[in-house]
């Protein structure tokens, strides 16, 4: 935190409607927009710390302590703690720091629940700006949710089998005294602050709670645990903005996310990191925060916001941006067409201009086109900076740019070796170097596709060059996936087999006159023609891994067959390969 922003803090003490004192702290300048942060279970106001010291220099920055944590009173009895209660804290709060102007907003765990539950209520429309919840759903979407989830379908008995997991702790703590006896042991301080320190993005040695704390807010489970049983529909008109961290153990991703009928003006962000993300990436909760308060203050909008904003009917990409190199024929031009039916904004970068026009033809306002070459170290950097300046960091980036070399390796000269090196290969190392930087530096992960080839795992005699840099791509992938999995951002290798485009056309065929190189380019088109597997059945692949995000994903039956036999039966390959049984 600056200075001023120190100089500007004070301390209060407010009364309840119960008569309960809670202990209000106030940071950063009185005539801003006042953020009010609400902590859960079983922290205190001091989480907020790194996002006070991020946002005071703009806001005034409100925190408190909630009923029974801190310096904050104990209700006497168990109703004291009802969400109700909870709900009216937060307003009277939000009327003694600012009577004249709405507050903005940020709450985390039991402050999200306690903060839906008040952003659905009446007067939140004129009290309440803007809403950035955290790791904290609305009690009455957690028991709808809940019930929505018992049908015999197997992806909604997996979600709800994860979430009754996470969320065992919750039967446990309405016991009498076993929940008392491990926070005085020393059990339940020791066990939170191994499970924050497993988040990969927290810094430094978590904060062991309070244990006057972790006891007072077992009331919280106890008061509004019968809730999630008869649960009543909520709505709000409050712009909302959900930050879901993706590795948090007690409230599963999609909880936190579906819910579409919640909020008129909603935005869900998938953030990687655990549970406790305002103390492991104070600077990037405050980030996103101030993204959707300057918004509602002063109606400006990054494009971060635009690509979280829920929208119905839009496509599961919608707003989205997409980069894909070598755009401008075959897989990349079919790629661009499926993202851009599924609502994302197309950044199309080829070598080849007119290609590229073609592309701008067929998707219209859905795309911006580059026109670059992968090869060029110093063009690709340009390029980078051009689409991060001009629109934002990229969500999906897929190097897809490539060329074919056949021939046998004593008949390829290094020329023929620079040259499919520096497109096939270099090309996505510049792709992957540039972008994951960005996306890393952003925080809100991202999906980097590599267009590798069957040819990677599958020896021939006839594609030594191409097989290598297709080879190379593919364990760059996997190297890259494992480095980049902490920053959320997941990394796959698309492996095509026989797909029907215009590479056939253009592919050298080293060692051969021109007369030669003419025959074998006819024959290799006639085989790819026959097999007739269209550049767009390989780009609803591409959408479908961009999707599920798998390590390595196959595309045709025979390259799929083919990474089977690789793994099990290598010797058979290699037989097959000596006998020239591999496609040319």
């Amino acid at each position: 935190m600056n200075g001023a922003s120190w100089r500007n803090s004070t301390s209060r003490r407010l009364e309840t409607a119960d008569r309960l004192g809670l202990a209000v702290q106030v940071h950063g300048p009185p005539d801003a927009p006042t953020v009010l942060a609400v902590h859960g279970y079983p922290d205190n106001h001091t989480i907020w710390d790194g996002v006070v010291a991020a946002l005071s220099d703009r806001y005034q920055v409100v925190t408190y302590d909630v009923r029974g944590a801190g310096e904050s009173d104990r209700p006497a009895t168990t109703d004291g703690y009802h969400v109700d209660q909870l709900a009216d804290d937060l307003f009277r709060v939000a009327d003694a720091v600012s009577p004249d102007r709405p507050v903005h907003l940020l709450a985390h765990d039991w402050g999200s629940v306690q903060s839906w539950h008040a952003v659905t209520e009446p007067r939140a429309a004129e009290r309440i700006a803007s809403y950035t919840s955290i790791s904290g759903p609305s009690l009455d979407h957690y028991g709808q949710w809940l019930r929505s989830k018992l049908r015999p379908h197997p992806r909604d008995l997996r979600e709800l089998a994860t979430q009754l997991a996470f969320s065992a702790y919750i039967a446990f703590f309405q016991l009498p005294a076993a929940p008392e006896l491990a926070w005085r042991s020393g059990i339940m301080p020791k066990l939170i602050s191994t499970l924050e320190r497993l988040d990969p993005k927290a810094a430094g040695k978590p904060t062991r709670p309070v244990t006057a704390d972790g006891i007072n807010g077992l009331e919280l489970y106890r008061a509004n645990a019968g809730r999630l049983g008869d649960p009543v529909r909520r709505h709000t008109g409050v712009p909302v903005q959900v930050l879901a961290p993706t590795g948090d153990p007690f409230v599963s991703t999609p909880l936190q996310t579906q819910i579409e009928g919640l909020a008129d003006d909603l935005r869900v962000r998938r953030l990687p990191g655990g549970h406790w993300l305002p103390r492991s990436r104070p600077e990037l909760v405050a980030r996103c925060a101030a993204e959707l308060i300057d918004h509602v203050e002063g109606g400006e909008q990054t494009r971060g916001l635009r690509s979280a904003r829920v929208r119905p009917g839009r496509g599961d990409f919608a707003d989205q941006l997409v980069v894909i190199t070598g755009a401008g024929n075959g897989i990349g031009r079919a790629t661009a067409q499926a993202f851009a039916e599924a609502g994302a904004h197309i950044i199309a970068a080829d070598v080849d201009e007119k290609a590229l026009r073609g592309t701008a033809d067929l998707l219209g306002d859905a795309v911006t086109t580059y026109r670059v070459d992968v090869t060029d170290r110093t063009a690709m950097s340009d390029f980078a900076l051009r689409v991060r300046t001009e629109l934002g960091v990229p969500d999906v980036v897929i190097n897809n740019a490539g060329i074919g070399l056949a021939g046998s390796f004593l008949d390829t000269s290094v020329a023929d070796w620079e040259n499919v090196i520096d497109v096939n290969l270099w090309g996505v190392i510049h792709g992957c170097r540039l972008f994951a930087r960005q996306m890393v530096e952003r925080g809100e992960g991202g999906r980097i596709i590599n267009v590798a080839s069957a040819a990677a795992y599958l020896p021939s005699q006839v594609l030594p060059a191409y097989s290598t840099t297709k080879a190379a791509v593919l364990r760059l992938s996997e190297c890259l996936r494992v480095e980049l999995a902490a920053d959320g951002i997941k990394v796959t290798a698309v492996c095509p087999g026989l797909v029907n485009t215009g590479i056939t056309t253009s592919s050298r065929f080293a060692g051969t006159d021109d007369l030669e190189q003419a025959k074998r380019r006819r024959a290799a088109t006639e085989l790819y023609q026959r097999r007739d597997y269209s550049p767009q059945r390989a780009a609803e692949e591409i959408l479908r891994a961009t999707r599920r995000a798998p390590a390595i994903a196959p595309v045709t039956p025979e390259a799929r067959a083919g990474l089977v036999l690789s793994r099990l039966t290598p010797r058979l390959l290699r037989a097959a390969a000596r006998a020239d049984l591999m496609p040319k």
